[in-house]
């Protein structure tokens, strides 16, 4: 059995500090295997947001962490550094590999890079890297499969349309191929999971994990700070996902929700 923290849009840099302080004890509490950001983990891309982040992730009771970027992870304002080291302060603070990967206990993670330094909020997954991911998929032995993007691949309202992620339908079919099993993302700062095989003609089920703004201000109006716990159970190929909410009267994270499904293989 592996555990997965799953958060996402944590935007150090407007964080607050009451719900970093309730996410550090939920991790300690329940010390997660690997913990997944899955993108715009800070607001500005600016090297204190960055140190500040990396704090964070260091006091994360979790054996393993996987980052990938977000749009605003790359500075907005400073069109050089934007044109020629999109991804310094990032690689500084993470390591150089921006599509990183975890592997252990049946469990394979596969981080995919969506931001582009030519667009602000869209992301793209290009052609070679729904092969190069596809073939790291398959020649896995691992019994659930996950891939991390920042921008959705599925979004459940039409008002969050604008911000899938581009090239999703190819990359869903050659994942889904490939043996994944969830896709992890953020973004929208709508956390929710929906099954995919039927909505994009898929030859199998994946699901979309989506997860809310872990520790921002920049929460959706009704949707408090969230963040996913993701039970993996490789021998039995079951996940459980949690939905973890934050609380403002109790100050502490609270199971909200929970779906359970049994893999497709």
């Amino acid at each position: 059995m592996s555990l997965v923290l799953h958060l996402s849009d944590t935007h150090f840099g407007v964080e607050r500090s009451e719900v970093v302080q309730a996410l550090l004890r939920l991790a300690d509490q329940q010390r997660p295997d690997l913990a997944v950001l899955s993108g715009d983990v800070t607001q500005r891309a600016r090297h204190d947001e960055f140190a500040a982040a990396r704090r964070f992730v260091d006091a994360l009771s979790a054996g393993r962490t996987l980052v990938v970027p977000g749009n605003h992870d790359l500075p907005l304002f400073d069109v050089g550094r934007r044109l020629f080291m999109p991804y310094r302060n990032h690689r500084r603070t993470f390591g150089r590999n921006l599509e990183p990967v975890y592997e252990d206990h049946g469990l394979l993670v596969v981080g995919i890079r969506t931001t582009r330094r030519y667009r602000h909020v869209d992301g793209t997954v290009s052609p070679l890297q729904v092969v190069r991911s596809s073939e790291r998929l398959r020649r896995s032995g691992a019994r659930i499969k996950l891939v991390v993007t920042h921008q959705p691949v599925h979004v459940e309202s039409a008002a969050d349309q604008h911000n899938l992620l581009r090239g999703r339908e190819r990359a869903l079919h050659g994942w889904a191929a490939a043996g994944a099993n969830l896709i992890l993302g953020g973004h929208i700062h709508l956390p929710f999971v929906a099954p995919l095989k039927v909505a994009h003609g898929l030859p199998r089920e994946v699901w979309a994990v989506q997860a809310g703004t872990a520790v921002s201000w920049r929460t959706r109006p009704g949707v408090p700070n969230s963040v996913n716990l993701i039970h993996c159970d490789a021998q039995r190929g079951s996940c459980r996902i949690e939905r973890w909410d934050f609380d403002d009267l109790t100050l502490a994270f609270t199971c909200r929700a929970a779906t359970s499904m049994t893999l497709d293989g």
